[in-house]
């Protein structure tokens, strides 16, 4: 009898009927995704069941219902605990879940939260502050030019050609704005200048390794050549993403990259984002416990698709890696 496995996820078009606009769904997937998603699942030898967002999750699982494994890739909706609703939900009722547990989850999202773990370590990543109101931007003594971006969103949310910052007063009129439209602290850092990065990770603790790396470029006259939300939402036309297997920053990439999803303590699968300084070593900027995994427009297939990997390989890989945390579970369907 085959295990059957739950797909819990937000679906982009269910939050757009409730009034969400394009910007504020876009961490959602799509149907394309999820049927590409149930489909994988499938054929590596699951029965699957959709049970929808944390909401429906939560009623079925109070009313009873209980599956082999969670396959949770459900961003949630509210505050900088959002990714964690789901992972707490499983783990309160027993259910095996894929991906990071609540307390990572938490942690990640909020950017100055993973920065301090990973600074604390002794990793390298640019200079930072926090700014909750307007007033805390007159306290910042770091070096310009600066970056700003919401404290707790992805998907470029609030990034743009006006994120770069060269003066105290620009820096007060983007956090003003920031702080007024995304309602929630902003993160404002040393901007970094240099070439930019993400790394796809797959595995837990000692036993993670690295996937692959892949350069990410912008043309210069695409939005100040900023990873911004609307480039994203274009990037099979406006970014170039190249495999980086060779070269004098391979090794720093994969060492920085897997010692700060170490750190930070992820499972089962993740990204890592990385950029160069001004003299071209390498600085974490954020990690996504939670990637994408569209076939093809998502960074940590696409990773896979390069290395050889198989878009099925690679979920089937996933819930491998969750079955390897959950001892009492048989390791194969």
């Amino acid at each position: 009898m085959k295990r059957i496995v739950g797909l819990v996820y937000d679906l982009r078009k269910d939050y757009m009927a409730e009034g969400f606009t394009e910007e504020q769904a876009a961490e959602f997937d799509s149907d394309d995704t999820i049927n590409c998603l149930h489909t994988a699942i499938e054929n590596v030898g699951y029965q699957v069941e959709r049970v929808g967002n944390g909401r429906a999750l939560a009623k079925e699982l109070a009313a009873g219902r209980r599956w082999d494994m969670i396959f949770n890739i459900a961003e949630g909706v509210g505050g900088r605990c959002r990714e964690s609703f789901v992972p707490s939900l499983c783990e309160l009722y027993a259910v095996p879940y894929t991906f990071s547990d609540a307390l990572v989850s938490a942690a990640t999202l909020d950017k100055s939260f993973a920065k301090r773990l990973v600074r604390d370590a002794g990793l390298p990543t640019p200079r930072f502050r926090v700014v909750e109101t307007p007033e805390d931007v007159r306290r910042i003594t770091l070096d310009y030019p600066l970056f700003a971006k919401p404290l707790a969103e992805g998907t470029g949310k609030g990034v743009d050609h006006k994120s770069r910052i060269d003066s105290p007063d620009r820096l007060f009129e983007a956090c003003e704005y920031l702080l007024r439209r995304f309602e929630q602290p902003v993160l404002v850092e040393e901007f970094l200048p240099g070439r930019e990065f993400t790394v796809g990770i797959l595995g837990s603790g000692e036993d993670s390794y690295v996937l692959g790396i892949l350069e990410i470029e912008i043309p210069k006259d695409t939005t100040s050549a900023i990873y911004s939300y609307t480039v994203k939402e274009q990037c099979e036309k406006l970014v170039k993403y190249s495999p980086y297997r060779k070269g004098s920053l391979h090794k720093p990439l994969e060492q920085l990259a897997l010692k700060s999803y170490r750190v930070l303590q992820c499972r089962d699968a993740g990204r890592v984002d990385i950029r160069c300084d001004k003299s071209g070593n390498p600085c974490f900027l954020e990690v996504n416990p939670l990637p994408g995994l569209h076939p093809t427009h998502s960074d940590l297939p696409m990773i896979a698709t390069n290395e050889g990997m198989k878009y099925e390989e690679l979920i089937g890989t996933i819930i491998n890696n969750a079955l390897k945390r959950n001892k009492e579970l048989v390791m194969s369907p």
